[in-house]
């Protein structure tokens, strides 16, 4: 009976320790995105990254939000809690201009393709550059001791 405790308690610790894995998947890639949608045609492909694009977006600002109210209530001095606040906002700013910059490259990747190829590429980096910015946001936003 004993050994049968310890094996169920070892299983439901692996049980758990799977779920915060999955629950942590890695971040699609911008080929990967693009695989993904690559059963469908030029123009379904890019209706797929299409919402993929504004998933990602609806991520980003939940995270942002989130990381926003997380500051709110971060167990710190108010000058650094506001410190952190516009540190964030600009970092926002910048995560923006970076985002539009590196997807305005990743489109000319598609050199003399037709013009929904740099779109599917462009999607497909937005994609990726914001769920990965809401994931760091939301990474950050745990290790805060709260008030």
């Amino acid at each position: 009976m004993r050994a049968m405790k310890q094996t169920c308690f070892g299983l439901a610790a692996c049980l758990s320790t799977m779920a915060l894995a999955a629950s942590a998947a890695p971040v699609a890639s911008e080929r990967a995105l693009r695989e993904e949608c690559s059963a469908f045609s030029q123009a379904g492909m890019r209706d797929c990254l299409a919402e993929k694009a504004e998933a990602s977006r609806k991520a980003l600002r939940r995270a942002e939000e989130k990381m926003a109210g997380t500051l709110s209530k971060w167990d710190e001095d108010d000058k650094y809690v506001n410190q952190a606040k516009a540190k964030l906002a600009a970092s926002n700013r910048k995560f923006a201009q970076y985002r539009e910059a590196q997807c305005d490259f990743a489109a000319s990747l598609s050199g003399g393709g037709a013009g929904s190829a740099r779109e599917v590429r462009h999607l497909a980096c937005v994609s990726e550059l914001n769920n990965r910015r809401a994931e760091q946001l939301r990474n950050a936003a745990s290790d805060l001791p709260l008030k």
